[in-house]
């Protein structure tokens, strides 16, 4: 395993997001919603599968259940035939008929926007409600994936031990006016450019900067 990456300073981290705003000013996340409750229940069901197959999964779903209420008069069983070419749909059915009730019950129907009540919600964890607070509320709030702790560790943008330690890299080292959308540059970096086993850094527009040792061409 590579050694991971020491903090870059200051100066280079924000050439490094100078550039991705240039190359993409307003990034967006890739999962298909329509409204606060769609877009909650379609991060909570991507957990451990991709955003293609969950905007497959979700597309007819959400013509018919695009509200708490709606879902539960779907029924648990009405879920799990929309979803169920998606890893985990049984359990995650049910997390989304759970939290479709607590919505309905302590909500108003509403869903909440403190991170709090979102992450007391079945199924939706600190990365769900980063997620929801920053692409539907606008907070700046950083959703930490496998992509963004692979690469903040690899390159220095983020380096940290765990999850938590690597949004809090973020926070306390991108400079504030590109916090907004931090975690999304960073999320299609991870996910197009510095991939896992073979990072396409002939294609990165960060390459020159970054503090990987192992650049391919």
């Amino acid at each position: 395993m590579t050694k991971p990456a020491k903090q870059l300073p200051y100066a280079i981290m924000r050439e490094i997001f100078t550039r991705f705003e240039a190359s993409e000013p307003k990034p967006k996340g890739e999962l298909d919603h329509t409204n606060a409750y769609t877009l909650v229940v379609a991060v909570a069901l991507s957990a451990q599968s991709t955003d293609i197959g969950v905007n497959k999964a979700t597309a007819e779903l959400f013509k018919i259940a695009d509200t708490p209420q709606k879902m539960l008069d779907l029924g648990l069983e009405g879920v799990i035939e929309h979803i169920k070419t998606i890893g985990l749909y049984r359990n995650k059915a049910k997390n989304v008929i759970k939290l479709s009730q607590i919505l309905v019950d302590d909500y108003g129907g509403v869903v909440p926007n403190s991170r709090a009540a979102l992450v007391s919600l079945p199924g939706v964890g600190r990365k769900t409600a980063n997620v929801v607070l920053n692409m539907w509320w606008s907070y700046p709030s950083q959703a930490v994936d496998t992509h963004i702790f692979r690469i903040g560790n690899r390159t220095g943008v983020c380096p940290g031990k765990d999850v938590d330690a690597v949004e809090k890299a973020i926070e306390d080292h991108v400079p504030v006016d590109f916090q907004q959308h931090a975690h999304h540059w960073l999320i299609l970096h991870g996910r197009y450019i510095c991939k896992a086993r073979k990072p396409v850094c002939g294609n990165c527009i960060i390459k020159d900067l970054c503090l990987f040792e192992e650049k391919t061409t």
